[in-house]
Order: C-alpha cells, then sequence, then structure tokens
C-alpha cells in the first residue's frame, strides 16, 4: 500500500507511506495505482503531518505509470528534481528557511582512451557520427561512463566495443572539465593510458568508420591536431610517458565512511611511494 493511518488528536488520518533520509526529511516512493483526487487528500495530510514533525525535504518518486499524479504534487508546491527513464523525482521544502536541498547531478564524465604498442604506435578511430564525421580525422577511442561504472572499467569497455582490442588500464594522464555540453550538463573528461594485450583490430560497425595502429608523430602532424590543444596534449603524454618521464593517477581500492562499499582513489602511486 501506499499510504498508511496516522493518529492525529483523537482522529485517525491517512498519510502517505514514507522513510526517514539522512537530513531531516522524508521520502515517498509511490508504486501503485492511485486516483489523483485521493492522492491529493492523502498528500495535504502528509504535509500537515511532517511539518508539525519539522521535517524539511520531501521527496516523492512517482514511476511513469504513475504519471497522472504529476500535476496534482506541482500544484501543492511540488518541482522536478530528476527524470531517469522509469521514473520522475519531485521535491518540496517545508521549513521557511533558505532551501538547502541539493540540485540535480551537473556532470557526465567521459573517457579517452591512450593505447600504446610497442613500436611506438597509438590505437585510433575515426567515427562515423559527431562532429569529426567525415572530416577524416584521427582521433582516440572515447565514450562515456555508464551509472554505477568505473573510470578505469569504462575505458577497457570503450576500447573493447570499438576496436576490439583487449587493453588493461594503467593511469589517468589528467582530466578536462567543460561545461554547457550536453543538455547543457558539465563534462568532465579523463584522458587514460591503457596496456593492450591483443594488437589484431576488429572494428565496430555500427559507429567506427576505421581503426589502425598509428605512429604518434603521424597522429601529432595532422592538420587538425596541430590546431586543438587537446589533440597536442595528447600527444605529448603519450611520448612523455613512453620516455618514463610522466606519472599519472592510478587507482587504489578504498571503503566509504558509510559501510563497506568500495571505491577507487586515484593517485600518483608511483611517487607516493618513493
Amino acid at each position: 500500500m501506499d499510504h498508511i493511518v496516522a493518529e492525529n488528536g483523537s482522529h485517525q488520518v491517512e498519510l502517505l507511506s514514507a522513510i526517514n533520509d539522512y537530513h531531516g526529511g522524508v521520502i515517498v516512493e509511490m508504486k501503485e495505482p492511485m486516483d489523483s483526487n485521493v492522492f491529493l487528500v492523502l498528500l495535504r495530510a502528509s504535509l500537515s503531518q511532517w511539518k508539525r514533525q519539522g521535517k524539511r525535504g520531501v521527496w516523492i518518486k512517482l514511476p511513469i505509470e504513475l504519471a497522472n499524479l504529476v500535476e496534482t504534487a506541482v500544484k501543492e508546491g511540488f518541482w522536478y528534481h530528476h527524470a531517469e527513464p522509469q521514473y520522475l523525482m519531485l521535491v518540496y521544502w517545508i521549513p521557511a528557511t533558505a532551501n538547502t536541498i541539493p540540485a540535480n547531478a551537473t556532470h557526465r564524465v567521459a573517457v579517452g582512451a591512450i593505447v600504446m604498442n610497442d613500436k611506438r604506435e597509438m590505437l585510433v578511430v575515426q567515427e562515423k557520427s559527431g562532429r569529426l564525421r567525415g572530416r577524416g580525422v584521427w582521433k582516440i577511442p572515447t565514450g562515456v561512463v555508464d551509472e554505477g561504472e568505473d573510470i578505469s572499467a569504462a575505458i577497457e569497455r570503450e576500447v573493447k566495443e570499438e576496436t576490439g582490442i583487449d587493453a588493461k588500464f594503467v593511469e589517468i594522464l589528467g582530466f578536462r572539465q567543460s561545461h554547457k555540453a550536453f543538455f547543457e550538463k558539465s563534462d568532465l573528461s579523463f584522458l587514460c593510458i591503457l596496456h593492450p594485450s591483443s594488437f589484431d583490430i576488429q572494428k565496430q560497425e555500427l559507429e567506427i568508420e576505421a581503426a589502425q595502429w598509428m605512429p604518434v608523430e603521424e597522429y601529432a602532424a595532422q592538420p587538425f591536431a596541430q590546431k586543438h590543444d587537446l589533440f597536442k596534449y595528447t600527444s605529448k603524454l603519450c611520448l612523455a610517458k613512453v620516455d618514463r618521464i610522466y606519472n599519472g593517477f592510478s587507482p587504489v581500492p578504498i571503503t566509504s565512511f558509510f559501510g563497506d562499499r568500495l571505491s577507487y582513489l586515484y593517485l600518483n602511486n608511483h611517487d607516493l611511494n618513493q
């Protein structure tokens, strides 16, 4: 059921079922179909109860099947916080103090792969879509990190998907932050170096026009590469890494403050352990 019964003086009132969050608010996760008029009565009663209890933020998670309740919640003062393919999250701030509800995620995480073989050649591709389509520009494999995916795993996956090459993540060599990119979100793009364990290219037919191993100097000599700083620094990092004069950031597994969930701290492990 999506509602509960609570005592209000000598009366019993029905309320929306909710759990407390870690910041003095409540989370309502709607699951069962409900008439919008019934929802309105429960919502108003619940807001009154939560206000008396001193609650702060109210989150309502509406699955796509319950889209009929969106208008009702919005008219009561809720606003959109974020949306996913299967649900919409609405939020409301109860107290008369400044709203401290955090904004929705502002960044997308992207990755780029420098994959070098023993011949001082780097793995490069030409894409069938995007801004460089049809321009004959050779670039490194790139992609976007999936939800719940580590950077190191994401870049290994992207290289395999685009070129068929098996490569092991080694380090993050640098990263770029840019703004107003994908639907006005900001981008964090991590430039990674990987060590290949296979060398026969099998390009992805859907997205990749061509793929090959190319000498670093030839990659750097492309007219397009000479005009754009990102390409310039990519080739410089390739050569610096080959000559063993540049140490990047490698992952160290750590546990979170809350529980035993594993994550990774990327740092210059080489210099740290000197």
